[in-house]
């Protein structure tokens, strides 16, 4: 066993029998290369990814790479679902090297960190034109040995040009309704209009685009969404047997997935399902939104509340084994009646829809069946469970988390389900135990009771998100007093206020050879994006002029960072959206919290404050500007504001419906 066995990563801990000679990333590993004068092997990449599977079984656990690798080089892997700071700038070098990036992430660098070589996937020796890892392990140590300035050259002029990037400021006179008619257009272009979903394969789920499309509140935008929506649960991507989306899919139709399935694509699709539940009022978006909550809550939840990070694409070494089917299989579990039904129904034949097998997917057939199907379903998911293992990263992220807890607690309110914020309620009583230091910090990772690793941008804005949701769903102060307190955290780690813009990793965290203010709304929302969206939430819910000034700053900087290519920031442009809608906002104020019942105003896509009896002196502290709106004698009085106009306090939803129903744009 190499160093990695003394760690709690579940990808770090499958290479600790390897015979490369594996540090974790540490200062040692680093003194160590200084010493002997050699380069440092960095391998990034996470447990449930495929193609990390591959080089490991091909290389890692190859005695002759291994004998190379610790000969020449000092040996480090990271997970970047624990590091994502590591993971993004060395990603970024990778990107300006290569034009591409994914996992594994090969690195070799100085030990100093500075990197000098970047790539994916290697196979262990050159085949097909691609480059072997033997002989690059070769050509770069005596390249080191005989001349690395020249090696060093161009990693120098790569990395000033992505420290120069960085320094950009924002833009004060770009119009947001341009660059979400930009956005627009680019989606129409790149739409395709049988399957769904935008671009050539691989395709991806990227649920803020759709949250995009369905917030224009127009037909063609919305039909876009739902056609994308349909296709991806009729399709192989989603799990009809057990529930949840895998990552990706390899093909146009969404029929052959990437078969790992990550807590974060779940999270948002859920959101944006239910969403289109509350759009259009079709019951089949309320039945997958379901789905996908009762797969997270039942394989992705510890038993303290929190989620796990993902579930593995393989099983005994092959991809998607645990997700496939031959109809003999089918039959002999369901009967065979049943079973042929079933098959006719979901697409598994004797020639198979993928390697000979078949991924159960709707794209021929309807999305309601005739046929009972849930107690197949059952069957079918109780023989999946106990015929093959399927690998779990069982890792709590903080950041992840914040997602999954923000997408529940709204997700009750647009499917009018309390267990569901139940759910994120708990998820945060786990992260605000042991995922925070007693400065209010924090950390990123929870696994086998250790909490490690600073927080990175992510895991404070999503969180303060997740939050900010949660007060939406109870409004009980406490809630919102812990998103400002992460909050605050942000603008004081993180934040650019000269610029705008909010930096990857803290101003004391540890500093690599870049800081980047990441933008680009890619599988996941950027955190500057969603910390845009909790600076805007917090100027009205504390009523506070220094988060609406944040909030016009990083709204600059990410107009100044979306004008290249609008499209690629939809999360963002998602809230500007809805920032330009003018929703309205509502103040209630309450002499009991017996006074409003929650669903009653669950109804309302506004801004929303709620004051008590009970809570007022907690809710004064964080919204000071609520002293001005006294307790009625009994019953509750509803402040409305849309724009620059407040209306006469009301007081029964009746009359606050009646009031709603009256205005020029009807909210």
């Amino acid at each position: 066993m190499n160093r990695l066995e003394r760690e709690k990563s579940p990808y770090l801990l499958q290479h600790a029998d390897n015979p490369v000679d594996w540090y974790p990333w540490c200062e040692e590993a680093f003194s160590e290369a200084a010493k002997r004068d050699v380069p440092i092997f960095l391998s990034i990449g996470y447990s449930v990814c495929h193609w990390c599977h591959v080089m490991a079984h091909e290389s890692f656990e190859d005695a002759e790479a291994a004998a190379l690798i610790n000969k020449n080089y000092v040996a480090v892997k990271v997970d970047r679902e624990e590091r994502p700071d590591i993971d993004a700038v060395y990603m970024a070098f990778c990107q300006a090297v290569t034009g591409s990036g994914g996992w594994p992430l090969t690195i070799i660098m100085t030990p100093d960190k500075k990197p000098f070589f970047a790539a994916t996937y290697l196979p262990k020796r050159s085949q097909y034109g691609h480059l072997g890892l033997i002989e690059l392990l070769t050509a770069v140590s005596s390249k080191w040995k005989q001349d690395r300035t020249q090696l060093l050259r161009q990693s120098d002029e790569i990395i000033n040009f992505l420290n120069e990037r960085t320094q950009q400021g924002g833009c004060d006179n770009i119009n947001p309704k341009q660059l979400i008619t930009e956005a627009m257009k680019s989606f129409r272009q790149s739409f395709d209009p049988e399957y769904g979903g935008f671009g050539q394969s691989p395709k991806f789920p990227s649920p803020h685009n759709l949250l995009f499309l369905m917030a224009q509140k127009q037909e063609a935008p919305l039909a876009m969404a739902e056609k994308t929506l349909v296709q991806m649960y009729r399709g192989g991507i989603f799990d009809h047997i057990g529930g949840g989306f895998c990552r990706y899919s390899t093909d146009d139709k969404w029929l052959v997935p990437h078969f790992e399935k990550m807590l974060y694509d779940n999270a948002l699709l859920i959101l944006s399902y239910s969403q289109a539940y509350k759009e259009t009022g079709k019951t089949i978006y309320r039945d997958i939104a379901e789905k996908t909550v009762r797969y997270v809550l039942r394989e992705l939840t510890d038993s303290e509340g929190a989620f796990y990070c993902s579930q593995d694409a393989d099983s005994d070494g092959v991809e998607g084994k645990f997700y496939l089917f031959r109809p003999q299989e089918v039959r002999e579990v369901l009967g065979q009646k049943a079973g042929a039904e079933f098959c006719r129904r979901y697409d598994i034949t004797e020639e198979g829809n993928f390697e000979g097998k078949g991924i159960p997917n709707l794209i021929k057939n309807p999305v309601y069946g005739e046929m009972p199907e849930e107690y197949m379903l059952l069957k079918l998911y109780r023989y999946r469970m106990q015929r093959t293992p399927l690998h779990r990263d069982d890792k709590i992220l903080t950041s992840w988390n914040g997602l999954m807890i923000a997408s529940l607690a709204k997700a009750a309110r647009l499917l009018d389900r309390r267990d569901y914020l139940s759910a994120a309620l708990n998820a945060v009583d786990f992260l605000w135990e042991q995922l925070r230091t007693g400065e209010n910090r924090l950390l990123a990772r929870f696994r086998e009771g250790e909490a490690a690793f600073p927080g990175t941008l992510e895991d404070y804005a999503y969180l303060a998100w997740g939050l900010i949701e949660c007060y939406r769903s109870t409004f009980d102060p406490s809630y919102l007093q812990k998103a400002v307190k992460v909050s605050n955290q942000i603008m004081d780690l993180f934040f650019d206020r000269e610029k705008g813009g909010c930096y990857l990793y803290a101003n004391d965290s540890e500093q690599l050879f870049m800081r980047p203010k990441e933008t680009y709304d890619g599988a996941l929302p950027s955190g500057n994006s969603v910390a845009a969206l909790v600076m805007n939430a917090l100027a009205f819910l504390t009523g506070e002029q220094a988060w609406k000034q944040a909030f016009e700053k990083q709204a600059n900087f990410l107009m100044g960072e979306a004008e290249q290519y609008p499209a690629g920031h939809s999360f963002f442009l998602w809230q500007m959206t809805e920032e330009l809608a003018d929703k309205g906002q509502l103040i209630c104020v309450c002499s009991g919290s017996s006074a409003f019942d929650l669903q009653d105003l669950w109804q309302f896509e506004m801004d929303i404050l709620v004051k008590t009896e009970e809570d007022a002196t907690s809710i004064e502290e964080i919204a000071p500007f609520l002293k001005n709106y006294p307790i009625p004698f009994s019953g509750a009085e509803y402040y409305l504001c849309q724009g620059q106009t407040c209306h006469e306090p009301v007081k029964s939803l009746e009359e606050l419906k009646k009031l709603l129903a009256s205005l020029p744009d009807n909210i």
